[in-house]
């Protein structure tokens, strides 16, 4: 069995296809996976900005506390993995705007789970400490983005980044590759580089979360 700390944040489309391969690979070898929160908003956030903390709504962080507020109160890692599938699918797929409150509480109606624990997971400050410690954690262990792989406490690796997610038996090539490249600690990058129609085809699957965004940058 392997184990694997997978980082992200519900705002990064990257991270969201990322995690469809994984419950893909997870199907096709033996993985165990664990959710883990990182915030794109504090990690690119500039001097004088406030943290996402300091604000009343902060798009991915509140959402990631909301996701804290569940996996405490309710069904642990299984709730984050639910809570991420769907509003991930919302968003990234549909073009649903989960990162407003109306949007967050949309998820939770999907969920099957009553949209007022909204209220509670915000209101609770200890949800903002959670999110906070998680983050400053993966810091400390050199993550800078999503997404993040931590593989069995002991390798930690940016990406795959690919798009659309690999299913069913590539799914399980794939993180083959990924175990393979954990034989090479020295091994730090390799990388395609994008055409234009790489550019296109990759502005054709993200096109649901342009939408869905509404801002013109990725540092909210």
């Amino acid at each position: 069995m392997t184990e694997v700390q997978f980082h992200f944040d519900l705002m990064c489309p990257w991270a969201y296809q990322t995690s469809k391969w994984i419950r893909e690979a997870r199907a096709e070898r033996n993985i165990v996976v664990t959710w883990r929160f990182f915030s794109l908003e504090e990690g690119t956030r500039q001097e004088g900005e406030k943290h996402p903390w300091e604000r009343p709504w902060s798009y991915g962080w509140s959402l990631l506390r909301v996701a804290a507020w569940l996996r405490r109160e309710t069904d642990g890692n299984d709730a984050v993995d639910r809570f991420y599938d769907v509003a991930g699918r919302m968003f990234h797929e549909e073009g649903v705007g989960v990162h407003t409150p109306d949007g967050a509480q949309a998820v939770l109606r999907e969920l099957g789970r009553d949209p007022g624990l909204l209220r509670e997971a915000i209101g609770d400050e200890s949800t903002n400490d959670d999110v906070r410690a998680e983050h400053q954690r993966a810091v400390d262990m050199g993550i800078y983005g999503v997404p993040t792989l931590v593989i069995d406490d002991a390798d930690i690796l940016f990406g795959p980044v690919i798009t659309p997610a690999p299913t069913g038996p590539a799914a399980g090539r794939l993180w083959d590759a990924v175990l393979a490249w954990t034989e090479f600690p020295h091994l730090y990058e390799m990388q395609r580089p994008k055409v234009e129609a790489d550019r296109k085809h990759i502005e054709a699957d993200f096109a649901p979360y342009a939408v869905a965004r509404g801002w013109s940058t990725e540092s909210r």
